[in-house]
């Protein structure tokens, strides 16, 4: 199983179309909601895992949303951490659920690894020196 976190913003002409249905149904993917804000008539943001058993179904899915219009970034681009803050005390690590933080056991060092992160957010609770930060574009996120 591959899964791909994503920020997407759906504009307001197309808030209403059944886009997420027909990734599940064209391309075989399923998905998870994290966080969603869709107003009919209105700018629609959404941040979910889109899973897929291939590569190939994924990046098809992924094509098909930017065909419809929809703004597809990574998610993990939604989340950073301050290199230049983090004390490297490896808080953020014990209550990250998908192991996109961890510690490097050769040098001790907490290490973020965009790809698995979900921008859940527990990470950015956990950090005493708000080394760890959300990012997202909207104030409807």
């Amino acid at each position: 199983m591959l899964k791909k976190g994503l920020y997407l913003r759906f504009p307001p002409e197309i808030v209403e179309k059944p886009i997420v249905y027909r990734l599940v149904r064209d391309y075989n993917l399923a998905f998870n909601i994290l966080k969603a804000t869709i107003t009919p008539g209105k700018e629609g943001i959404m941040i979910m895992e889109l899973i897929g058993d291939n590569r190939e179904n994924l990046e098809k899915g992924l094509e098909f949303l930017k065909q419809m219009g929809v703004e597809v970034q990574p998610l993990g681009q939604q989340v950073l951490k301050n290199e230049e803050v983090c004390i490297h005390c490896g808080a953020c690590t014990a209550v990250c659920p998908t192991g996109a933080l961890s510690v490097d056991r050769s040098t001790f060092k907490v290490v973020f690894n965009p790809e698995k992160c979900t921008a859940c957010g527990f990470c950015v609770s956990a950090c005493v020196t708000k080394a760890m930060e959300i990012h997202i574009q909207s104030e409807a996120a």
